[in-house]
């Protein structure tokens, strides 16, 4: 257990300098750091194999709509093959940008997504993308509104990512919380401070069996919730 929570904070350390970094060059340049800005605080990902090229690669044509940037798409790829995680969420499809940073690392987990968007035509064109990138086999997509179709998922789950309707953070944590295995994650996009979204924030700070840090950046930012064991 200790190895595995030493190997987590190595990977949060390492993901808060990486976007620290991009912050503090975003605003030295005056850029926004993140995909399709003008600053690149490290290099752009190498793939390690052809698998994860074609990823790389379909990711940089994903049509944009409210996508998380890329290196909140790298966090998530992080903390999610740190933690060797077999089971995933994610609230908020779009266009299937996150998923694919999701499939970079379950392929290599052995793991599968199951990911909820509400608008069909949205859905369609991440089916495509997923078909596109060869990852369409450990990527499960359920239309509706997911506060309702959320009860479909079974536990125990890994690690969940939120990025849907902000009104809705709470309502979606407490319906996947009891869900989320001892150790597993809970990743709420676009929470800088408090401000952003007090119930959610209030949620998960006030919960003892949970522990809550926030990694910002110029482009986006993470509240990350770990489910103590």
């Amino acid at each position: 257990m200790r190895a595995s929570i030493q190997g987590l904070a190595a990977a949060v350390l390492a993901a808060s300098v990486l976007l620290g970094s991009l912050e503090a060059q975003g605003r030295r340049k005056g850029g926004r750091g993140g995909r399709g800005g003008d600053v690149s605080a490290v290099p752009a990902p190498i793939p390690k194999d052809d698998a994860e090229k074609l990823i790389f690669e379909v990711a940089e044509g994903v049509p944009r709509r409210m996508n998380v940037p890329i290196d909140d798409g790298r966090l998530i790829r992080v903390l999610t093959e740190a933690i060797g995680a077999k089971k995933a969420v994610e609230l908020g499809t779009s266009t299937g940008y996150s998923g694919l940073w999701f499939a970079a690392a379950l392929r290599k987990t052995g793991g599968k997504l199951t990911t909820f968007e509400l608008d069909g035509p949205t859905a369609a064109t991440a089916r495509e993308i997923f078909e596109k990138a060869g990852v369409s086999d450990i990527i499960t997509i359920v239309e509706g509104d997911a506060h309702e179709t959320v009860a479909s998922v079974e536990g125990p789950v890994d690690i969940v990512f939120i990025d849907a309707d902000k009104a809705g953070y709470r309502n979606y944590l407490e319906k996947i919380l009891p869900k989320v295995r001892p150790g597993g994650l809970i990743l709420a996009h676009n929470i800088r401070r408090e401000a952003d979204n007090p119930p959610y924030v209030e949620a998960v700070t006030t919960n003892p069996e949970l522990e809550t840090l926030l990694v910002s950046s110029a482009s986006g930012g993470m509240m990350i919730t770990l489910k103590k064991r």
